[in-house]
This record gives structure tokens, sequence and C-alpha cells, in this order.
């Protein structure tokens, strides 16, 4: 009975975090009955949200696009300070939020899947291009803002895949490869 009635309580999004959660182990584990236990609740709770399981993968995809990357960069077009301190609040948030941890499990589903390859290229280019236009905006030429754009996120991808040290430790360190980053030409 406290099944059905946490199940009435689950979101969308809470099945949409619980697989993305999964996909760091490989899409191929993201199934609907681990999902559901994994979560306390019956296989009933997760057809009241999607149709199917590829209902839930495209979701997924979308929910990494809007929550992972839009969220992201509407929040610095939003961000008051100077340029150079919408890039580390960029980095930060991006560090704080865990926004790109699913980015290289992704990735990895992205060689077997076409659509989700479409996708991935797709938020990508996304984020190299506006960390490209907040270089151009800190004074960098346009070679020299992309070049440190793609420097930016690919660095921010690949970090999220460390086993992480404290916040304040990865705080202390985002802020020196920010220096860098940053640094006149």
């Amino acid at each position: 009975m406290s099944g059905s009635t946490k199940s009435t309580q689950l979101s969308r999004d809470d099945w949409l975090q619980a697989a993305l959660e999964s996909c760091q182990l490989g899409v191929e584990t993201i199934k609907v009955a681990p999902l559901a236990a994994q979560l306390g609740v019956t296989t009933g709770s997760f057809y009241w949200h999607f149709k199917n399981r590829r209902e839930l993968l495209d979701a997924m995809l979308e929910y990494w696009e809007r929550e992972m990357t839009d969220a992201v960069i509407n929040a610095a077009k939003k961000f008051q300070g100077s340029p150079t301190d919408r890039i580390l609040f960029v980095m930060e948030s991006v560090l704080v939020g865990r926004t790109a941890v699913y980015d290289l499990p992704i990735a990895q589903w992205a060689k077997t899947d076409i659509k989700v390859k479409l996708v991935f290229k797709r938020v990508i280019k996304k984020r190299f291009d506006f960390a490209t236009w907040m270089f151009v905006e800190a004074g960098f030429s346009p070679e020299q803002a992309a070049a440190r754009g793609r420097l930016m996120v690919t660095y921010m991808m690949a970090e999220s895949s460390f086993i992480p040290d404290s916040i304040s430790k990865r705080k202390e360190l985002l802020k020196l490869k920010h220096a860098i980053l940053t640094a006149p030409e």
C-alpha cells in the first residue's frame, strides 16, 4: 500500500533522474523493473508517466539537454557580473550542479544510436557556441574565444568523470583553471 502512495508522489523528472543515474553504467542497464525497484515503487508508476522504455529514453535526452545545458546557459545569460566572472559562474554551476556528469555515458550511447548521436552533437555544439560567445564577451578574438571555449567545455565534461575530491578542493582547482583560460592572449 505504501508503494502505491509513493508512486503517486514520483514525478516524471524523478524517473528521468533515476534513468540518468543508471545511464552511467550503460544505456542497456536502463530497464523499467530495476528502476522501479530502485525508486521503491511498482512498474505501474512508470507507466503512469511513460508509454514504454523508448519514450523514457527520448525524454531522458530531452531532460539532459534542457536541465544540463539550456538551464545553465539561461542562468549564465542572466548573470550580472563581468564577462570573466560569468565564465567562472558557468564553470562552478557545472561543477556544483553536476550537470556534465552524464555527458560521457551519453557520448558512449551516441556511438550506438543515430538519434542519440544527433542530440549529443546538437547539445555539444550549443555548449561550444555559448562558451565561445562568453570568451568573445570577455575580450578575446573569435579564434581565441573558440579555442578557449572548447577547452572549457571539454574540460568540464571530462572533469565530471573523475573520482571527485572534496567540493572545496575542486572549486580551488576550478579557479586556477579559470585563471588559465581567461589569461590575456
